[in-house]
């Protein structure tokens, strides 16, 4: 073990929310890159080492659904470590697309407990290979 810990990279435009997100996943130990919009979660993930993503998906500009595919599409390896934020899992077209692309969905409001199981179990993968940015 390198003894760096994983890197969250957290996608949400609420504020006040990203700064309590980023402070409980700090406080389980892990490393945070934070941004308030699609645009500047790219950029991070360009030029820094993600190893999980939460995404929310109402973010300004470009929805997180979008960054979503264009995540995977330029770095595959972190397919299977992007959850999904939303408080409208139910809605058509959230179920629709998630049908089509299968994501862990984090329902808002959540249980902070259920985002750090979360990032234990695909996190957990860590050690066989680490997903680089």
């Amino acid at each position: 073990m390198t003894g760096t810990p994983p890197v969250v990279l957290i996608a949400e435009d609420e504020a006040q929310l990203r700064r309590v997100l980023r402070r409980a996943v700090e406080q389980e130990g892990y490393a945070v890159l934070a941004a308030g919009s699609a645009e500047t979660a790219y950029e991070l993930l360009a030029s820094e080492r993600a190893d999980a993503v939460l995404l929310d998906v109402h973010l300004p500009t470009m929805s997180g659904l979008a960054l979503y595919l264009a995540i995977v599409n330029r770095w595959p390896a972190l397919q299977g470590r992007i959850a999904l934020m939303t408080g409208d899992a139910e809605a058509d077209d959230v179920r629709a697309w998630v049908a089509r692309n299968p994501c862990m969905v984090l329902r808002k409001p959540f249980n902070l407990q259920e985002i750090f199981d979360w990032l234990q179990t695909v996190l957990h993968t860590r050690h066989r290979g680490q997903v680089n940015g």
